[in-house]
């Protein structure tokens, strides 16, 4: 007869063998990347089924395998490798900096940071300079344990150099093309961020806006994008355009996800005077930094009155039928998740805010003066430039800028400008802004029907906002239907509307009120899952499931 204690002795020396021998003969089952979320990685990183290596190894090779066709990253930050062997060595030792610990991001190549990855804007002009230190809002993500992995491409100059250039198109990164058609216009600024997110490159990314750069990328590549308040974020050491409307913010493929990134990056900064204006940053206020993450409730539109701007919408026709069609079934989900729709609560100035230029008044007189003021903190500039119009000489004389094939009309347009933004005529341009998206514009729509946002289709819900530097979120609202007419844009290099090509809605609301916004995004994303339908055309096949065998086989 077998006694009790030899069969304790014989189960604790099996116990390790056994615990192996489940291992391998159930083995974890990871997420796939294309659509892995914040929450997922998570798990299997605290479960041991993966670790931040893997991810890194994972994140590259689905980069290098779509990055010769759709040229969204710039760049592969060569430190990523050894911040992840550190960031796990801190998670085996019990020490975790915050949800976002190991997980790879990429940042558009307007982002600074202080390592071996350039800072370029997309402009040879600024290859191989040097920065004090990275942009804070870069720190803020290390700080956060996330790992900066590489530099995603863009519309060279955010979108500000060129009158007949391409979304997604600079001279250092070449041209980016979404995933969802071949040739796909990525839309911009913020082109490589979308694409990349879109494909499963990285946990999330980065992406700037001074006005749709990070909600229109997002719309037609299938993503969320968070445009921040202006100042809820820093802008200090990112490429500016204009210091009244540039804004950095997350570009993810769920709400909760952005959501995360958010957290990370969003409060005060001694370098960007701006972020003092955050109500919850200031001493004389007892509010304490919203929940972005906890805002992410399924009834979050629970008695919400959410308006229609139906000025602001444009008209139907043919081409804008799948998105009007779409925009009417999600008013129909929105209801259904208990909002209170109030429909017609139109911008009252909006046909004076389509003739107005006071916009472009104040980005080409904030653009020179902030441009420099970038310029002068570069602790090695290697061409020498030191202002606009030294950037713009090099533009027209550097061969692989593609001047005059690709124009500097807008470095042209701020140039001709005879004053700055520090002088009258300014101030008068930025007053009509703030009356035209303010009192006539969205915050007037928000205090005279009492609502809680708007919503609109996502094409056509930037500026209104932008100008008065209040924050957006859009989410994947559809795509265009199989029988779409192919058209190009005006360059005629890339497709601008086809087959497939996703669009978005986009929700808008005071400044500040990101927390509200969030919740209401990730009510609606959860009820219509949009983005699980509409599939690319061409994705990486490299899994985590790949890394983590290869390891285990090597072993």
């Amino acid at each position: 007869m077998v006694s009790a204690w030899f069969l304790a002795k014989v189960f604790v020396a099996f116990a390790p063998l056994t615990s192996v021998v489940a291992q391998y003969a159930t083995p974890p089952v990871l997420p796939e990347l294309l659509d892995a979320t914040a929450d997922e990685l998570i798990s299997g990183l605290e479960a041991g089924d993966f670790t931040s290596l893997d991810l890194v190894q994972a994140y590259v090779g689905r980069i290098l395998e779509v990055n010769a066709t759709l040229h969204m990253v710039t760049e592969i930050n060569p430190d990523a490798w050894t911040i992840a062997k550190e960031l796990d060595e801190e998670r085996s030792c019990g020490k975790i900096r915050g949800p976002l610990h190991g997980l790879p991001i990429l940042i558009k190549n307007n982002i600074a940071t202080a390592d071996e990855m350039n800072n370029t804007a997309g402009s040879f002009s600024l290859l191989g300079a040097k920065v004090p230190r990275d942009a804070t809002v870069a720190a803020k993500l290390r700080a956060a344990g996330a790992i900066l992995l590489g530099k995603t491409n863009l519309s060279q100059w955010a979108n500000y150099r060129s009158a007949n250039s391409s979304n997604g198109w600079s001279a250092y990164g070449g041209q980016t093309y979404g995933a969802y058609y071949p040739g796909q216009d990525p839309s911009g600024s913020s082109s490589g961020s979308g694409v990349s997110a879109s494909l499963g490159l990285a946990f999330g990314t980065l992406g700037t806006e001074t006005d749709g750069s990070i909600v229109s990328p997002s719309q037609l590549n299938n993503i969320v994008g968070i445009k921040p308040t202006v100042g809820l974020t820093s802008r200090a050491l990112v490429i500016p355009i204009s210091e009244h409307q540039d804004s950095v913010g997350p570009m993810a493929r769920t709400v909760k996800d952005a959501a995360y990134i958010l957290q990370a990056i969003a409060g005060p900064d001694q370098y960007d005077n701006y972020t003092s204006a955050i109500p919850w940053a200031s001493n004389s206020t007892n509010a304490t930094k919203p929940d972005y993450v906890a805002a992410c409730k399924l009834d979050a539109l629970a008695g919400k009155r959410i308006g229609i701007p139906r000025n602001a919408i444009g008209t139907r026709n043919i081409a804008s039928a799948p998105i009007f069609d779409a925009f009417d079934s999600a008013i129909a989900v929105l209801k259904e998740a208990g909002a209170i729709i109030v429909d017609n609560t139109n911008y009252t100035a909006y046909a004076q805010y389509l003739n107005s230029t006071a916009e472009d008044t104040v980005l080409a007189g904030d653009f020179g003066p902030n441009l420099a003021a970038y310029l002068a903190q570069l602790t090695y500039n290697p061409n020498d430039v030191n202002d606009l119009e030294e950037v713009r000489n090099f533009t027209q004389t550097f061969p692989a800028e593609e001047y005059p094939s690709r124009d500097t009309a807008v470095f042209d347009a701020a140039l001709a400008l005879n004053f700055t933004n520090t002088d009258p005529q300014f101030w008068a341009a930025y007053q009509e802004d703030l009356f035209l998206g303010g009192p006539g514009g969205i915050l007037g729509a928000l205090a005279t029907y009492n609502l809680d946002a708007v919503v609109l289709p996502t094409r056509t819900a930037s500026s209104t906002s932008a100008i008065i530097g209040a924050p957006i979120v859009t989410v994947p609202l559809g795509a265009y239907p199989s029988n779409t007419t192919v058209i190009s844009n005006a360059r005629g290099n890339l497709n601008a509307t086809a087959p497939n090509i996703p669009f978005g809605l986009a929700f808008a609301g005071k400044h500040w009120s990101e927390e509200s916004l969030i919740g209401f995004a990730y009510a609606y994303e959860q009820r219509s899952n949009v983005r699980t339908k509409v599939k690319p055309y061409i994705q990486p096949t490299i899994e985590l499931a790949d890394v983590v065998g290869n390891k285990t086989r090597k072993l």
